[in-house]
């Protein structure tokens, strides 16, 4: 039944305009919102531009007749007549323009309670439905007064369908109305036998939950709120569970595919590394290598989450995951996002490596590796070097960008692939690298972060990989101060920035300034990217905010900007511009020149992100800072205060105090732990499109599960998914247990899994 089709007129607007072609699309079509009987809905929470149901006492009516001849009213069949009723909750008022129906002012009598459904407006400042569609629920006196026969038919059919006065409200989109969905779920439910309920009987005894059935049915019609809340626990479940089964069987697969296990060697080159450390592993440094290095050393596929503060130290427990993997004749690869990030991965390994990283060198460790790079833009003959050392297996560890997902690559034992910043990537793009191990050996993957990750989240999208984390930093980091700067309302605060840069510089410390875009022949967008975005493919839920439906001017850019310091408030310093569309070997000097301490100010876009180290960088100043994400406002930050000097970090900003994006922009100043931030980014921003990518604030797959609210949910699947998965892992006991994953989880969520 479920499958079935939805035929007539109604089945062809549903499959038009919302692609629900089945009895089971149109079950799991939940309600966006409910509105109750006696309970007005607040008008005060709607949003112009939205299609809206509201439930409204009506308080005035105005018939406003135009005369002959007085603009569209004077030609025959034009506007004669139009009547506008104004709604309110008790509270805020707003009203409904009708044109040429001459029956309203007798219908809607000031004191009916009715729903109306239309887009919400602004009119003369004021909201406004126009032309909206709707039905009397009650009168001042009884239905029997309703002038209309067929208004009268209407109102005692919305009363009577929801018998616990709890009526659904659906999400419309132009040309479908809340009477067709209304009247396809009534009819659906009525023709609709018992459903056989996917998920064990015992399990859902142990969760307290009620039947698959039951619960299709009381979201669509409950009789009370519990009813409603027992079919909303169980459908929340339903989605988390779907999930997490998909994330477990991955698990139980990837256990079946042998990898080549790489031991630990006491006599080695992590050995060698180990001993000539000049400082000492944290000792989370210590536990997170631990867990790595075990992993590495099972017949098993390692697939593990390294997350942690920026400048936790990631990048050596990575590397000394790579020594390990070249102790055992396998070579090691790390995927940076932009060909700076990469080039400076390549000199900081052979800087820490020192001998140890000059593999076929004169004066070299006879245990010594060699470190390629590899990157887009690199000239055909250093390109086909970089390309024969790594297919020869000379090259024991390989950096690059994009450039290594290319087919033209190829490795003699890849053991092992690192992947940095890995929310910039794709999932296409990991599993390309994933992919390059030998033919029936896959690579062990260590995917790292500086963006915390909330933990519902996590245990989402990320649910197959094993996660360790780094929450101490090492000794010698100093403290960050962050302090918004109102550029509108406090002009002299941004004054005082240009001046707090000179201070730190005649201390002897250099500042960084980060703009949205590069210059102004680049297109404005809403948010901050720069030009090595080709190298990322697509955008990271976690790294963005939802855009700005107000109008703004442009985004500034590091041409506008370096051109007024140069001449006004830095005049005399020595500045200089970084961005993606300088030719790389100017990147890389101007980066090495700024590590030097020859450039005082780098006027830059988001290239310097991630994995940037000058310990001497003391200030950033960052423009438009609305225009940044919570996760890369905290990662750009992390670019001061890596010396002994404390940094200092302003965010300068036209947003209006209080509005979504002072909002953010406080949290950031507030809030200095990643962790803590990151579940404050998901509070405010809600999750966005886990399964696909989608940015925040768009749709998303779960329909009704919450990962900001619903922490305790998406535990209690994971303990369910392992048990059955490892119970049985073919699902010989419980078949439509897949079957309800595939119905919960629309295609592109499940392909997302598949790879992510």
């Amino acid at each position: 039944m479920r499958d079935a089709g939805i035929t007539g007129k109604p089945g062809k607007v549903l499959v038009e305009k919302i692609g629900v072609e089945t009895v089971g699309d149109l079950l799991r079509y939940y309600p966006r919102k409910y509105s109750e009987r006696g309970q007005l809905t607040d008008l005060s929470a709607l949003v112009v531009g939205e299609k809206a149901t509201v439930w409204a006492k009506v308080v005035k009516v105005h018939d406003r007749s135009l005369q002959p001849g007085s603009g569209r009213g004077g030609r025959r069949g034009g506007l004669k007549l139009v009547t506008t009723v104004t709604i309110g909750d008790g509270r805020k008022q707003l009203t409904c323009a009708f044109f040429n129906q001459f029956h309203i002012a007798k219908v809607l009598r000031p004191g009916t309670e009715a729903m109306f459904s239309g887009t919400v407006k602004d009119f003369r400042g004021e909201l406004q439905l126009s032309s909206p569609q709707w039905a009397v629920v009650s009168t001042p006196d009884t239905l029997d007064s309703i002038a209309d026969p067929a208004e009268a038919k209407t109102a005692i059919e919305v009363v009577e369908q929801f018998a616990g006065g709890i009526i659904p409200i659906y999400a419309l989109v132009e040309g479908l109305t809340q009477s067709v969905i209304q009247n396809s779920v009534r009819v659906v439910l009525d023709l609709l036998g018992p459903i056989q309920d996917p998920v064990p009987d015992e399990l859902l005894a142990t969760r307290g939950l009620v039947g698959l059935g039951a619960a299709l049915r009381h979201i669509h019609r409950p009789g009370s709120r519990a009813e409603l809340d027992h079919a909303r626990a169980r459908l929340k479940y339903d989605e988390a569970l779907a999930i997490q089964l998909v994330l477990a069987r991955r698990r139980e697969e990837a256990r079946s595919f042998p990898a080549e296990p790489c031991p630990r060697i006491d006599d080695g080159l992590l050995a060698a590394f180990d001993s000539a450390l000049p400082f000492e592993l944290t000792q989370g440094q210590h536990e997170v290598g631990e867990q790595i290095a075990t992993d590495l050393a099972t017949i098993h596929p390692m697939n593990r989450l390294l997350q942690g503060e920026v400048g936790s130290g990631k990048t050596v427990v990575a590397l000394r995951a790579m020594l390990q993997v070249i102790d055992s004749g396998r070579q090691a690869v790390m995927l940076a996002p932009t060909e700076v990030l990469a080039a400076q991965h390549a000199r900081s390994l052979r800087s820490v490596l020192g001998p140890l990283g000059a593999g076929g060198e004169l004066g070299s460790d006879s245990r010594a590796t060699r470190i390629t790079l590899l990157t887009g833009s690199m000239a055909t003959g250093a390109r086909r070097s970089a390309l024969l050392d790594i297919a020869s297996g000379q090259a024991g560890i390989t950096v690059g960008t994009h450039a290594l997902l290319s087919d033209g690559v190829f490795f003699a034992e890849l053991g092992l692939v690192v992947i940095d910043e890995q929310h910039r990537f794709g999932v296409e793009q990991r599993d390309a690298l994933r992919s390059k191990g030998p033919e029936g050996s896959p690579p062990h993957v260590l995917v790292m972060t500086a963006t915390p990750i909330p933990r519902t989240v996590a245990m989402t999208v990320y649910g197959d990989l094993e996660t360790s984390t780094l929450s101490e930093l090492p000794r010698g980091r100093s403290p960050i101060s962050t302090t918004v700067v109102p550029a509108a309302e406090r002009p002299a605060w941004l004054e005082r920035a240009w001046l707090r840069i000179r201070e730190e510089v005649a201390a002897g410390h250099q500042a960084y300034v980060v703009c949205p875009k590069i210059g102004d022949d680049e297109p404005g967008r809403s948010r901050a990217r720069s030009a090595d975005d080709e190298e990322l493919g697509e955008p990271d839920d976690w790294d963005s905010e939802p855009e700005e439906t107000t109008a703004r001017r442009p985004p500034l850019s590091v041409d506008q900007v370096a051109t007024l310091l140069e001449s006004g408030p830095l005049q005399g310093l020595r500045l200089a511009r970084l961005h993606g569309r300088l030719p790389p070997a100017e990147k890389d000097e101007v980066m090495q020149s700024f590590a030097a301490g020859d450039i005082d100010v780098l006027v830059s876009t988001t290239v310097i992100e991630v994995g940037v180290d000058v310990p001497n960088a003391t200030m950033m100043v960052v423009m438009d800072a609305e225009r940044f994400g919570l996760s890369q406002l905290h990662q750009l930050r992390g670019r001061v205060g890596r010396g002994s000097a404390p940094g200092v970090c302003l965010l300068v900003t036209e947003a209006p105090e209080a509005s979504p994006s002072r909002v953010r922009l406080d949290a950031v100043a507030q809030i200095s732990d990643g962790f803590a931030l990151a579940d404050r980014d998901l509070e405010l921003r809600q999750e966005g499109n886990v399964l696909g990518t989608s940015q925040a604030g768009r749709t998303s797959s779960l329909k009704l599960l919450s990962l900001r609210t619903d922490r305790e949910v998406v535990e209690d699947a994971r303990d369910d998914a392992q048990a059955l998965v490892a119970g049985d892992p073919g699902f010989s006991k419980f078949p439509r247990l897949l079957a309800m994953a595939q119905d919960v989880i629309d295609e592109q969520g499940q392909a997302y899994l598949d790879k992510a």
